[in-house]
């Protein structure tokens, strides 16, 4: 499958729904390979919300994949969960991607939804178990901490027959997690060289557990504009960047040119890395098309050659 580069959206950065869709439409037009939505459900920014996302894509669109990135599975109800998925691989013919993980702890969505955090990460593996049978076996029993299942079923069953769950987050926990129930990883905002040692700690975890993930199957994101550090988009967004997660957005972002992309795109693949979610920076509609354009034109053939090479 080799490398792979699918844009996403942090937020809701248009001015409403035709300038969106035209945006997905050059997307699908572009050759970007899939679309994914941060899950996040309160918020004073505009942001939609990642399920109900995909179930629009599989109708818009024909040849892009998409995903979550990624969805907490602490604040979802498990089987609503494999059902939606379920659906939008049917209705899609299978080109859900879905994604999950155990979520921030920041997030005020769990004081909204009264969910607890803690032991988040223990209802998190039940989810994901719950899930993965609901996809592939025909009635399931399950009597966990947090989730009892008495012959339960779902159908259709996805159309996917081995449907991807990739998996999130880079602690022990998610590590551990990851080995156990995911066929993917994704990254989010670990830089190359913090990236390396994450991937090379799932596959021993993959390893002694005796499962398989393939190489192509660990994948990283960042977002990136053309232009500079002084223009006020990438002002904004570096400063709520540096506000939400206390991290350094100089880090993480990539402001400049399509050498610059790439050169941050070779050292991902160096450390492991082959699956791609780039977010664009931009102030409007206009803004965001130009950043997606740049990229289609101008990195989408270069990570072409890359894969031509690595053949």
């Amino acid at each position: 499958m080799g490398i792979a580069v699918g844009l996403g959206l942090a937020d809701f950065p248009f001015s409403g729904a035709p300038a969106y869709w035209r945006w997905v439409a050059q997307c699908e037009d572009g050759g970007v390979d899939s679309l994914w939505q941060t899950d996040r459900l309160v918020s004073r920014e505009p942001i939609l919300e990642c399920m109900s996302v995909m179930a629009a894509l599989a109708g818009a669109t024909k040849r892009l994949k998409f995903g979550m990135n990624v969805a907490s599975v602490g604040l979802r109800d498990p089987l609503l969960l494999a059902k939606q998925c379920a659906t939008i691989d049917v209705l899609s013919e299978g080109r859900i991607l879905p994604a999950f993980g155990i979520g921030t702890v920041r997030a005020p969505d769990w004081q909204a939804t009264n969910r607890p955090t803690k032991a988040r990460g223990k209802r998190t593996n039940e989810g994901l178990e719950l899930i993965s049978r609901l996809w592939s076996e025909d009635s399931v029993d399950f009597e966990g901490e947090f989730y009892h299942y008495t012959g339960v079923s779902i159908a259709p069953k996805p159309v996917q027959k081995k449907i991807p769950l990739w998996i999130g987050g880079s602690s022990d926990a998610a590590i551990r997690r990851t080995a156990l129930y995911g066929t993917g990883w994704q990254g989010a905002f670990e830089t190359p060289d913090e990236i390396g040692p994450v991937i090379a700690q799932i596959k021993t975890a993959v390893a002694a557990a005796g499962r398989h993930i393939a190489d192509d199957h660990y994948g990283a994101a960042f977002a990136y504009r053309y232009g500079s550090w002084d223009d006020e988009p990438v002002v904004r967004s570096a400063r709520a960047y540096r506000e939400r997660l206390e991290r350094d957005p100089t880090r993480s972002m990539v402001i400049g040119g399509s050498g610059d992309i790439m050169q941050r795109i070779e050292a991902y693949v160096g450390a492991g890395v082959s699956k791609f979610v780039l977010r664009p920076i931009g102030g409007d509609d206009d803004d965001i098309m130009e950043q997606t354009q740049h990229l289609i034109d101008e990195v989408l053939p270069a990570v072409a050659a890359l894969n031509k090479k690595a053949a």
